[in-house]
């Protein structure tokens, strides 16, 4: 029983700290920029009550910065999440998105929407974004399912898929130099253009992917035993993984469909939270996703503020912040299960 307790509290608060840490991000967030916000005002603001704040101040705060900050955090929770559920189904700390294909799909798609959609290709870009995620783990998973049933296997077929995607976007690159700029600004990440639409836009996929995700939080915690531990538990080892597989892959297509492809966020979060908060997929989980949040919110914040006028991809402020602890982990991380 003390143990229990011990444990509860233990959760309480990491989830806590996890909380703070976004709010932080948040305010931070909507406080720093070229418009110099009252931080009293507008902290009255943001929760409704009475505030100081010029109507020019007030535009800024809620058409500019605050569906940006919004954004960011979906994309970040996104991210972090689909991470931690993938490196939960293969245990393996080094997995993410990118490892399944779902980021070198996102790109050719976005690619194919910029160089042949023409003028429609501005509009045509997430749901092709969209559409080669999705499509890119498919056909890495109906890959590795044919090969073999390990998840070492899968995990080769991810590479694969990624690395023959990628040669087809070097291709249709070098075909259309002149949209080089476009897709690279797209490659690298960005919020500048957000909106409360876009939000809304991927909030039925966010809700719908980071739900199953944390509801399989216990069967991730048994898979990490041992498929045939999970078997006597009543536990179908390839139906927990093909579940998860598809909601991370889902969040993840979500995510890279509004913002562009940011790397580091899915690795580097979830790995960071299992150190300081433990490695049970129930606890990981949840505080991954609010984490990531306020982890990309804080970068986004940095590239449009640390060089301004001018803004920085968001995904060169992740892989500066990421490297190293990507780094770390490599260093730290003396075995790897597959």
């Amino acid at each position: 029983m003390t143990a229990r307790r011990s444990g509860r509290r233990h959760a309480a608060r990491a989830y806590l700290a996890a909380a703070a840490f976004l709010v932080a991000a948040v305010l931070v967030s909507a406080l720093a920029g070229a418009a110099d916000l009252n931080p009293l005002a507008t902290a009255a603001a943001l929760v409704h009550l009475p505030s100081s704040l010029s109507p020019l101040d007030r535009a800024v705060l809620f058409q500019i910065r605050l569906p940006r900050i919004m954004l960011g955090a979906l994309v970040g929770g996104l991210l972090a999440v689909a991470g931690a559920g993938y490196q939960g189904v293969f245990r393996n700390p080094l997995v993410d998105s990118g490892t399944l294909g779902a980021s070198a799909g996102a790109g050719l798609g976005a690619t194919l929407a910029i160089v042949y959609a023409g003028g429609a290709g501005t509009a045509a870009v997430p749901v092709a974004a969209f559409a080669g995620s999705l499509a890119g783990v498919a056909i890495a998973y109906a890959a590795g399912s044919v090969t073999g049933s390990g998840t070492a296997t899968l995990l080769l077929a991810g590479v694969a898929v990624s690395l023959f995607l990628t040669a087809v976007q070097t291709w249709l690159l070098q075909r259309s130099a002149q949209d080089l700029q476009q897709v690279y600004s797209w490659l690298f990440g960005s919020l500048s253009a957000a909106t409360w639409q876009q939000a809304l836009d991927i909030l039925p996929y966010s809700a719908v992917s980071i739900g199953v995700v944390l509801v399989h939080g216990r069967h991730l915690d048994v898979l990490s035993v041992g498929d045939e531990e999970a078997r006597a538990l009543g536990i179908g080892p390839g139906r927990v993984r093909l579940v998860v597989v598809a909601a991370c892959s889902l969040a993840a297509a979500s995510a890279v469909a509004v913002s562009g492809l940011i790397g580091f966020v899915g690795i580097v979060v979830p790995h960071v939270i299992r150190r300081l908060a433990g490695a049970s997929y129930r606890l990981v989980l949840p505080l991954s996703l609010l984490a990531g949040a306020g982890f990309l919110v804080f970068a986004d914040t940095v590239a449009r503020t640390v060089a301004a006028p001018a803004e920085l991809p968001i995904g060169v402020v992740t892989a500066l912040a990421g490297s190293p602890v990507f780094v770390w982990i490599l260093r730290s991380t003396s075995v790897v299960r597959t």
